[in-house]
């Protein structure tokens, strides 16, 4: 199985960074991750609708020149619909089972995701209703991701 992480902006806290290839490296015998760092667009810190709009849609082009046309494309949003473990367990191995071996999860930037990134995801997932640093929701969805493969193949780590 291929696993892209696609996220907006670069990650800068050594915690983080090492958190992330932790996972990376326990995931290795399950799938082939690849981390995409897309950057972010320099804006102020007030800012009108419209000019909010215009970020998200320039992180958008990039983020969307990064996902292949066979990919499942799983967009994190707050919006979306709250997995647990088990259901996103499930899910990814049904998506294998069914020649999805290509899952790309989306990221976004502080602003969110830009409407073109949402209708090409088939998915919306959430991690519940509170609002976590996008840095941050790269290394929980990393844990997650690795948790989902350990209960596919039955390995103790997820109780």
């Amino acid at each position: 199985m291929h696993i892209q992480i696609i996220a907006v902006g670069k990650l800068k806290e050594a915690y983080l960074v090492q958190g992330i290839a932790e996972y990376v490296k326990r995931l290795g015998p399950y799938a082939k991750v690849q981390m995409i760092e897309v950057p972010d667009e320099k804006a102020p810190e007030t800012m009108s609708a419209a000019e909010e709009a215009l970020v998200k849609q320039r992180e958008g082009e990039r983020i969307l020149a990064h996902i292949k046309s066979d990919a499942y494309v799983v967009a994190l949003a707050i919006d979306g619909k709250p997995l647990s473990s088990e259901e996103l367990a499930r899910q990814v191995q049904d998506l294998a089972t069914y020649g999805r071996s290509h899952v790309a999860f989306v990221i976004g930037g502080s602003l969110g995701l830009a409407p073109a990134v949402l209708a090409r995801a088939e998915q919306k997932l959430s991690f519940g209703r509170m609002t976590l640093p996008h840095q941050l929701m790269r290394l929980v969805l990393m844990e997650q991701v690795y948790r989902a493969f350990k209960i596919m193949r039955g390995e103790p780590y997820h109780k």
